[in-house]
């Protein structure tokens, strides 16, 4: 079975199915539709699946024209799951959000996999991309699979390879950005190399799902460690009148030894905000106390109470307190130059200052309406940048510093600006650091 599903990989003869058709399953099927395989993708959205029907992207940096040209090399959206049938590989990219709790959610991963066990069939891949803590492929999916009658490894091959995506960034594609894969045995990880090898530039295999896991983990929690850490020290240069993004910049200089992170209002995306706490969570079956992980989100979630602290000082001096007073937030994508509000800080920021009796409004180039979100809401549209509209506020909070914005209108025509990005270096008037 293993030899002939990896023959039909390297031929590209294979059909792949990939299911979650988001940030970053719609790249992954670009990159195999472009190289020659025919795709199936999977969604339980309905809208998503007939704009991709009809051509439309609804991600900005994925265009419309690369989704008509998919669909003219034979990638069908579909909703039906009971087409699995007919591929020989399938990937899922779906969610794997933390609960109330901040304890895992895998409630999107399991029922997807429940929704494809009737469509299984001897000799194909699987393929889990959504980060979770170590043992989520050998401990939930492996044990759903070997009881439809499967033997992983002989009929079916299970791995993990962790998604690797950063929207907006030119410079990395989903091509060029290295794939980590582990399998459940050697034939599964010689099936998951197959798999991915004719799309991506370099496979870098592991000993196993564990391991594959906890390297998508360590990446994440290398980020937030030290975002928590520079978002600290944003905290003590504030206290002692030093601007920390001069001090990272003169850092930075240094060519080893050093790598920047900048601080913020808080840390958002899918992965950050989120993976670390997978990792915590799993950690106490072993009897760990993750103290690192731990101590850089309470940092990280505090940032927008922190900016919220330095509005609410910065109205003050002008004899205005927050409850009564118009905000616009500038950004409320999590990064800069892109769509995606998932767990943005800025969406954070809004609910605090809504709470407290500001006047929330909001300005961002990539959204151009509040989007639907599962813990959010807005009735909102991202309001014009115009000397006439920035005098309306009593403050203007830069949140994500997008590059389409014009700071040097900004800068010269809101009342009162809280900077959480190090945009405006030189001291003004109606500028405060945050």
């Amino acid at each position: 079975m293993n030899s002939e599903l990896i023959a039909k990989l390297n031929e590209r003869t294979a059909k792949i199915g990939i299911v979650g058709l988001g940030y970053v399953g719609l790249p992954l099927m670009l990159r195999y539709c472009e190289v020659g395989y025919k795709v199936i993708g999977f969604d339980i959205d309905q809208t998503k699946v007939d704009a991709l029907r009809a051509g439309r992207s609804y991600i900005e940096h994925i265009s419309s024209a690369s989704i008509k040209n998919a669909t003219e090399l034979g990638f069908e959206p579909t909703t039906d799951f009971s087409r699995a049938r007919e591929v020989d590989a399938l990937i899922l990219c779906v969610p794997t959000p933390l609960n109330k709790y901040r304890e895992p959610d895998l409630s999107f991963v399991l029922n997807t996999t429940e929704s494809l066990l009737p469509y299984l069939h001897q000799g194909m891949v699987l393929s889990l991309e959504s980060t979770t803590y170590p043992g989520t492929t050998e401990e939930e999916l492996k044990p759903r699979i070997e009881k439809c009658g499967f033997t992983v490894g002989k009929d079916v091959f299970l791995v993990f390879s962790p998604e690797r995506e950063d929207p907006g960034n030119q410079n990395f594609t989903t091509r060029s950005i290295p794939k980590v894969c582990g399998g459940c045995t050697p034939a599964c990880l010689e099936a998951g190399i197959a798999l991915y090898g004719q799309v991506i530039d370099k496979v870098v295999p592991v000993s196993s799902t564990q391991a594959a896991e906890l390297t998508k983990l360590l990446e994440n929690i290398h980020r937030s460690v030290n975002i928590g850490l520079v978002n600290e020290m944003k905290m003590v240069a504030d206290k002692m009148g030093i601007d920390i993004h001069e001090v990272i910049r003169a850092a930075a200089t240094k060519p080893f030894g050093f790598v920047p992170y900048y601080p913020g209002p808080g840390i958002g995306g899918h992965c950050i905000p989120i993976d670390p706490f997978y990792l915590t969570w799993k950690a106490r079956e072993y009897g760990m106390h993750t103290r690192f992980i731990e101590l850089a989100g309470e940092i990280n979630s505090s940032m927008p109470d922190y900016v919220v602290s330095k509005i609410s000082l910065a109205l003050n001096q002008r004899h205005k307190s927050i409850s009564g007073s118009s905000i616009l937030v500038l950004g409320i994508a999590y990064k800069k130059n892109v769509d995606d509000v998932r767990e943005s800080p800025s969406v954070a920021l809004m609910e605090r200052l809504r709470d407290l009796g500001a006047k929330v409004s909001y300005s961002d180039p990539h959204v151009p309406a509040f989007p639907k979100m599962r813990a959010h809401s807005f009735d909102l549209s991202s309001v014009a940048l115009t000397e006439d509209n920035l005098r309306q506020f009593d403050c203007v909070l830069l949140a994500t510093d997008h590059d389409k914005f014009d700071y040097q209108l900004l800068g010269a025509h809101a009342p009162l600006l809280v900077d959480c990005r190090g945009k405006f270096p030189q001291p003004a008037d109606n500028i405060i650091r945050a």
